[in-house]
């Protein structure tokens, strides 16, 4: 007989609910505290309306009234060093966070507020109307706040993108040895979000101590959570991937903040990561100052029976009960919010001249300067001051020979032997001696802590390792098997990694290197196949380097390493095998951002590439004999880092272009550079700059049509000769 046997999740699942005994054994300081944040945090909220619905906040304003009780009662059980992101609906975990950040010990209702949580509230209304004097001078506003000295570490304007990003801060905390933890606030609409679900179970399989904070406030802008899940029971999704999980009621901010102190005591213990569920409700639309009804998704039946479950209500009356507070002093803490937030908005804007009574603008003077639009987009590189760093190009032809793929794996053991901050993470790279192409040989045994293969979840460990580089103590370094896996983890790479400098203000540095290789020729057909360069050079944030011989992959992987922006490293695996000149003993000297290599001189055309191109643009002029070119090899290959000098001087004395690239006509690199070339160098060509790509299709499996995709020497050849005869 067939036998069926019950079975049940490893983690437990549990509900918690705050009795009045529980009220009365609260300290009445935890109670005035969490009353007086609740009713900062409110005012603050209705204030940001009303000066959106003055005009005054340029872009969304998503309010979080009537979810103030699960930010409240999480924040209260966490300490100064631990760290919080949250969602584009976040002023109240941010603020939540600050406030507790300021007044550690609390705030008393009937006192005077400090002038660091009048300066802190003034901040972050400046920038979220985008202002000068915002915590990131008016680039983050409404959906991106970030005061990394109190702990929160940015919200975010992607559903479920931040959530890798806390992971990291998590894991920092832990491989510090210290027993922080990190929180990351989400809605119902991202607990279905792919990014939050491989961020579960890389955080359950590595311990890492995250709370999963669901604020489940019901609706996904207009959608029910009923109609987007089969449980709408979010916090159900914990035990299945062994996650301690708690559902509490969310509208009470005691409840809250007994099952946080639960929460946080397993993450200090060493257990892992914990997922907290809150049910919420916001009481105004996704946007704006209208509450659902007037959009007709919900009623108005459904809205008054939860604010009868209001959070800064419950708690007043639970304190006028105790005979901690008066109905007076509840009613003058409300009063003196209001005046308060009044006055910081008054500070900021001025009458509108000619305006009707009432009507009011942004002060002229608290703009940002437009010339601060692209400020801090990369860094200055002043962090590689005082680097060994080699400007002379030594002779190739006396640099002893050594095999691509050791330059890979010796130049980051050397690395990671001087620089304990370097962590390495990827698929298979703690196996098979050095993953599947050997760059981390040897490395898993002599780090075993700092070499971490990864679950088959590039977002959520590409993000991970984001928020790690963003954290400050570790340099991660990501390996992708393929470069096509950057489109899986697009949005950390681009969205997250790429941006957050720029969008925080410009200053934070981001020091996180993405290891890649580029697989044409190999077979392995149009999804493993990609040159990512043409892309990544059209997205901010990134420098991109290309080196084509184990000299220059040591020098470049060292610069890459030592800077505070995020680098992308591109190999080839034509080359892995190859041999070439290498470093001589030295495996610590660096090679400046920004400097191409002349692999060969001449004055006929100025021939431009990179990576594995350099060598078959070598051969065709080899074959082709009767052509003298200048070869320049790109070496870096983002905006900022181009050498023009290099290309300016050659291109005046070839008057003629070739830039010869492997990539798909679609994603070129030589696209953009192209036309760069043409407009910066205009009247010095006799001819248009000329290309030589890839086809339109990415490359298939079969041997045939793969090599008609891509191009090689046979191509450059082909190309020289009509240059040539013309």
């Amino acid at each position: 007989m067939t036998q069926r046997q019950e079975l049940h999740p490893s983690a437990p699942w549990i509900q918690l609910d705050a009795e009045e005994a529980d009220w009365d054994a609260a300290p009445a300081g935890l109670l005035t505290d969490m009353f007086t944040q609740l009713v900062l945090i409110r005012t603050f909220e209705e204030q940001v309306l009303e000066m959106a619905a003055g005009g005054l906040v340029h872009g969304p304003a998503h309010s979080s009234i009537g979810q103030e009780g699960a930010a409240v009662g999480s924040v209260l059980a966490l300490n100064a060093a631990d760290t919080v992101n949250g969602s584009h609906r976040g002023h109240h975990q941010f603020l939540a966070k600050v406030l507790h950040y300021l007044a550690p010990e609390g705030l008393d209702p009937t006192a005077d507020y400090p002038d660091s949580v009048r300066h802190a509230l003034l901040t972050t209304l400046a920038e979220i109307c985008g202002l000068d004097r915002g915590y990131s001078h008016g680039r983050g506003g409404s959906m991106h706040l970030q005061w990394e000295e109190a702990g929160a570490i940015g919200t975010n304007a992607i559903v479920g993108g931040g959530v890798p990003l806390a992971a990291g801060s998590a894991w920092a905390h832990k491989h510090a040895g210290t027993d922080n933890v990190a929180v990351t606030y989400f809605g119902d609409g991202a607990a279905n979000i792919g990014s939050t679900l491989e961020t579960f179970n890389l955080t359950a399989a590595w311990d890492i101590p995250l709370s999963f904070f669901v604020e489940n406030n019901q609706y996904a802008v207009s959608t029910h959570v009923a109609e987007a899940t089969g449980d709408p029971r979010l916090s159900g999704r914990g035990p299945g991937f062994g996650i301690a999980s708690w559902r509490v009621d969310g509208m009470n901010p005691l409840s809250v903040y007994l099952t946080m102190s639960d929460a946080v005591a397993h993450m200090r213990a060493g257990n892992g990561p914990t997922v907290v569920e809150a049910d919420v409700y916001r009481y105004f639309h996704q946007n704006g100052p209208f509450p659902g009804s007037a959009f007709r998704y919900r009623t108005k039946d459904e809205e008054a029976q939860w604010r009868a479950r209001d959070p800064i209500e419950q708690v007043a009356s639970h304190l006028q009960r105790r005979g901690l507070l008066t109905e007076e002093q509840v009613a003058d803490t409300t009063a003196r919010a209001k005046d308060l937030m009044a006055e910081l908005a008054g500070e900021l804007t001025e009458p509108l001249p000619g305006g009707k009574p009432g009507e009011r603008r942004i002060r002229e003077d608290e703009w940002p300067d437009p010339a601060f639009a692209d400020v801090g987009v990369r860094g200055d590189l002043s962090e590689l001051d005082g680097l060994p760093v080699r400007t002379d190009e030594p002779d190739m032809a006396t640099q002893p020979e050594m095999k691509f793929i050791d330059a890979v794996a010796g130049v980051m053991a050397r690395r990671m032997e001087q620089d304990d901050r370097i962590v390495i993470m990827g698929e298979d790279i703690h196996r098979l001696n050095g993953g599947t192409n050997g760059a981390t040989r040897g490395l898993k045994e002599s780090y075993p802590d700092r070499v971490l293969g990864t679950p088959i979840s590039e977002n959520a460990f590409t993000g991970l390792a984001g928020g790690v580089a963003l954290d400050g103590r570790y340099r991660p370094v990501v390996e992708f098997m393929y470069a096509d896996f950057m489109w899986v983890a697009a949005d950390q790479l681009f969205n997250q990694i790429g941006k957050a400098r720029h969008m925080f203000g410009g200053t934070s540095p981001v020091p996180v290197v993405l290891r890649s290789k580029v697989a044409q020729g190999t077979g392995y057909g149009s999804q493993h196949s990609m040159d990512p360069a043409g892309v990544l050079a059209t997205n901010p944030g990134w420098r991109i380097v290309a080196p084509s011989t184990p000299y220059d992959y040591v020098g470049l992987m060292n610069t890459a390493l030592a800077c505070d922006d995020p680098v992308v490293v591109l190999e080839h695996v034509d080359l892995y095998t190859t041999t070439g000149p290498g470093p001589d003993e030295d495996f610590d000297f660096c090679l400046p951002v920004g400097k191409a290599a002349l692999r060969r001189t001449g004055d006929d055309i100025t021939i431009i590439t990179y990576l594995a191109m350099t060598q078959y643009v070598l051969k065709a002029l080899d074959e082709v004999g009767d052509v003298d070119a200048d070869v320049i090899d790109l070496r870096w290959l983002d905006r900022a880092s181009i050498d023009w000098e290099t290309i300016e001087a050659s291109v005046k004395k070839t008057n003629n272009v070739l830039i010869a690239e492997q990539g798909a006509q679609g994603t070129s690199y030589g696209g953009w550079l192209a036309d760069e070339i043409q407009r910066r160098l205009f009247d010095w060509l006799d001819q248009p700059v000329q290309r030589v790509t890839g086809r339109e299709a990415s490359p298939s499996i079969s041997k045939v049509l793969e090599r008609a995709a891509i191009a090689q020497s046979e191509e450059v050849v082909e190309k020289l000769k009509v240059i040539v005869d013309a």
